[in-house]
């Protein structure tokens, strides 16, 4: 009786076990093949994949070697915000005014006040947009009885310390739409958009129509050409935070008709700028400049103190954000909320002080070497961030313990039929996420690829190879 008791025990336990084994198997035949592809041969790849049920590491290679993450980065940054902000979390942003009202004129300034919310003015969010927003703070202007202002608008961006690109960005990503610096006062994702016309030859020059509303301030050097059919959209803008030159170079397809996004330089500017204009077209006129909190500390002066609330406006949540992040990999949503989790624990706002403050946060959590989290910046831009696959998968294993986790989990994009976040940054390729195999067993993974050769479309159909071994 004991001995057909065990072998029924034996005989409910093989499944489990031959399972485990044979996905060990088939992941590990199918990564053997991977690292002998031809693209590899300068390169290194490495995969974590643990059972997200019991916390057993199912199969690693170089699961502990640093790595350049990408993209896949912003798992970390958004389990870092919602495990300091909360999934309710809104930035707040106020609009303000100081001195005096007397008859309908503002003897005082106008300031917009910002937190550093990442989607003011974002076409993303109905209630966001800028059209949406400028309406909304006229008509708090004119609910409050002003209808002339003698000061100055002046958009409040000190929290932050002016916009600034994260310490380790390089210079040929800091012009393009995706490297704008973060600011406390952000505005349309701190990008503008210019248009090019291809009316001439391929190799002549393409014509510069027109630039953003927010680019008054600033000058283009246009030195992009007409490239051939089917080139496409080959622009590449050169700038920094608080530039007032941007150079445009490279190939504007003849046959493109499209605008081109480039960053902004002082999205905070921007923003006050436009409300001057907005209030112009409503018939309130403003004697003075518009100005910004950085560039008043930067010539010795101060805010106006006393100031008064006209208007709190409050973004969407951080539910409602993290689609935008995770989906679009917009880099500004992850440095503002890496800043504003590590301004949440009194933690200076230098995003090298957030980073050093995230990696001590999560190896603590962890009980991990802090050398398995060499981060740089909230969004996986920056080419110096160095993770390895098993502390990332660590922390999505973590993660998947939390309350917020449904929130987090349903924001993290479909691709390849699993739910995971890519990376790409030059020679580098990334995902990590959840998928549950068809044995009904949960799984959590990092794959991750330096230093390749080839096409990163090849690449990543050799990746999803490996990837469906968890199927």
């Amino acid at each position: 009786m004991k001995v057909y008791f065990a072998a029924v025990v034996l005989f409910f336990s093989l499944p489990i076990n031959v399972f485990s084994q044979s996905l060990a198997e088939k992941v590990s035949k199918a990564f053997t093949v991977f690292e002998a592809d031809r693209d590899l041969k300068y390169g290194i790849a490495s995969l974590t994949v643990m059972n997200a049920r019991t916390g057993e590491v199912i199969y690693a290679k170089y699961e502990n070697l640093g790595m350049a993450p990408a993209s896949t980065l912003k798992t970390i940054t958004l389990a870092t915000a919602y495990q300091v902000l909360g999934e309710d979390f809104q930035y707040e942003t106020d609009l303000l005014y100081n001195g005096v009202i007397k008859e309908g004129v503002l003897d005082g300034d106008i300031i917009i006040k910002g937190s550093g919310d990442p989607s003011l003015g974002s076409d993303h969010f109905k209630e966001a947009k800028a059209e949406i927003l400028l309406k909304r703070w006229t008509d708090a202007i004119k609910a409050a009885g002003i209808k002339s202002v003698k000061g100055n608008i002046i958009a409040d961006d000190s929290m932050f310390n002016g916009q600034m690109a994260p310490e380790g960005w390089i210079w040929s990503d800091m012009g393009q739409y995706y490297g704008a610096g973060v600011s406390a006062l952000n505005w349309q994702e701190n990008k503008m958009r210019v248009a090019f016309a291809a009316k001439g030859r391929v190799g002549e020059p393409a014509v510069l129509l027109r630039t953003g509303s927010q680019s008054q301030a600033m000058e283009f050097i246009n030195e992009v050409k007409i490239g051939p059919v089917g080139s496409g959209d080959q622009v590449y803008a050169y700038s920094a935070p608080y530039s007032d030159k941007i150079m445009l170079r490279g190939t504007y397809g003849i046959d493109l008709n499209k605008e081109i996004e480039v960053s902004l330089p002082d999205g905070a500017y921007a923003a006050a700028s436009e409300l001057k204009a907005a209030l112009t077209d409503q018939g309130i006129a403003v004697e003075g400049a518009v100005n910004t909190a950085f560039l008043l500390k930067s010539a010795g002066k101060e805010l106006p103190a006393g100031a008064k609330l006209l208007d709190r406006y409050l973004s969407p949540n951080l539910d409602q954000l993290s689609y935008w992040f995770l989906k679009e990999s917009i880099n500004l949503y992850g440095e503002a909320l890496l800043k504003a989790a590590a301004f949440h624990e009194g933690i200076a706002t230098k995003t090298s002080d957030a980073a050093a403050w995230e990696q001590k946060f999560w190896a603590g959590r962890l009980g991990i070497d802090i050398g398995a989290l060499k981060i740089m910046d909230g969004s996986g831009l920056s080419p110096e961030n160095r993770v390895s696959t098993l502390a990332m998968v660590q922390v999505l294993n973590e993660v998947k313990k939390q309350s917020w986790f449904g929130g987090y989990y349903k924001n993290i994009p479909l691709v390849n039929a699993m739910k995971m976040k890519s990376g790409t940054i030059d020679g580098v390729l990334g995902y990590a996420g959840y998928h549950t195999s068809k044995a009904g067993t949960p799984l959590i993974f990092a794959f991750l690829v330096n230093n390749h050769e080839g096409r990163a479309s090849a690449m990543r159909q050799k990746m999803f190879r490996v990837l469906d071994s968890l199927k």
